[in-house]
């Protein structure tokens, strides 16, 4: 079998895994179980909590210990059987321990995915910078195929979807042992101290104003991401409560309607060059806050009948809320670092965003939706929605203030590669 289709083949079924769930747990969690918003909040939480650890803590055992696609393989099989498991909770305290115990599992897999595929590539002369994107785009699409085979089986608020997931992770984990070995590199650790293989000398970043402000930006805009991961969903299944759109195509597979999300983000990834170009860095980052004041607003506004191209449009602006500062921030911390760090910048950089924001952000914005939007059964949405996009604003107006950057020749030489 071709290597690039192997390749593809695990990047698929990567981000399958993530997409049977990662958006309709809230519909599971609120429609099926009853449960609070606080509680939910520290359920997405977990992302945060594993992030922030467990990629360099897998990071070292396989530079040092064992085959990196072996190590793949283990955490999916192990991830397999915890989502089996997750429908058999009946308490939301015992939900939270079952999946940030996923989470564990799963979130090394994303950075050793491509630590196998990269090394299965070059270990075949092939350039890693133009063949790796076209690959990669296919976990994007597993991730939209998983949603579009949740909703149209109507398992979004079903214990199914845990099920959908657990047969993908095992059959991934059983895969994984069938690709191109991946090694520990021996030498590449043994002259490196502890604190060097965790990457914690990238901490020494904070020191610079413009390095701790964009730290502390992406930490914020992480919190952003994980408000539109947790609720929009189950948003939408909230309409099933009103008569007049409770027939309405979009609630009836409103992750489908997510999808939209997914399908933009692959379209404004080609887009970020011309950006980047035409208007720098700096400011590419802000239309990427911008993008999450209309995602939010259009949310607050939208309705799964006459005011259906606003949640439509709040989809395909997600594309550029997501990609732009992802892409763009990654471009500022390959460019302003020197190569000895440069790794370990990019995973701080990512710690950051999938880490502590990813963590405060699902905390604060569910106890902030239980005590201030929950009326006994009910949620105001509208209100919900205005006041992440109040958040999100904030953010916007601040930041060109403070960030104070602008284009160098590095820069510009790594956006005529991207």
């Amino acid at each position: 079998m071709n290597i690039k289709f192997r390749l593809i083949l695990m990047n698929f079924m990567q981000f399958f895994i993530w997409g049977a769930w990662l958006l309709t747990i809230g519909a599971y969690w609120f429609q099926n179980k009853g449960w609070s918003g606080a509680q939910f909040g520290a359920i997405f939480s977990t992302m945060g909590i594993s992030a922030i650890f467990m990629p360099a803590l897998t990071g070292i055992i396989s530079d040092k210990f064992i085959n990196a696609e072996k190590l793949y393989g283990i955490m999916h099989i192990l991830g397999s059987l915890v989502l089996f498991s997750i429908p058999m909770v009946t308490n939301p305290t015992t939900f939270f321990w079952i999946i940030l115990l996923n989470m564990i599992f799963y979130m090394p897999t994303l950075s050793l995915s491509i630590t196998v595929a990269y090394s299965a590539l070059k270990s075949r002369g092939e350039d890693v910078v133009k063949v790796y994107p076209p690959i990669r785009i296919w976990g994007t699409i597993g991730f939209i195929a998983a949603l579009w085979t949740v909703s149209i089986t109507h398992n979004e608020t079903s214990a199914n979807q845990f099920y959908i997931a657990s047969a993908v992770a095992m059959a991934l984990g059983i895969y994984s042992f069938t690709l191109p070995k991946c090694p520990p590199l021996m030498n590449k650790v043994s002259n490196k101290s502890f604190v060097d293989a965790l990457g914690l000398k990238a901490f020494t970043l904070f020191k610079t104003p413009k390095f701790a402000i964009f730290f502390a930006f992406s930490m914020l805009l992480g919190a952003a991401l994980q408000l539109t991961n947790a609720y929009g969903d189950t948003y939408i299944h909230d309409f099933d409560k009103i008569a007049a759109y409770k027939d309405t195509i979009t609630v009836k597979y409103p992750a489908i309607i997510m999808s939209i999300s997914q399908v933009s983000e692959t379209l404004f990834i080609l887009a970020i060059p011309f950006f980047l170009r035409k208007f720098g860095i700096k400011y590419v980052m802000l239309f990427s806050m911008l993008a999450w004041v209309l995602r939010f607003g259009l949310f607050a506004f939208g309705n799964p009948a006459d005011g259906l191209w606003m949640i439509v449009l709040s989809c395909i602006v997600y594309g550029m809320a997501f990609d732009f500062f992802n892409i763009s921030g990654s471009l500022f911390v390959e460019t302003q670092t020197t190569p000895e760090i440069r790794g370990s910048a990019q995973g701080l950089f990512m710690m950051m965003v999938n880490g502590f924001g990813a963590f405060f952000g699902s905390m604060i914005s569910g106890w902030v939706i239980q005590h201030f939007f929950t009326h006994g059964d009910e949620k105001d949405w509208h209100n919900i929605w205005l006041s992440f996009a109040a958040y999100a604003l904030v953010i916007a107006v601040i930041f060109p203030f403070v960030f104070r950057y602008k284009h160098n020749k590095a820069l510009v030489e790594a956006i005529n590669h991207v």
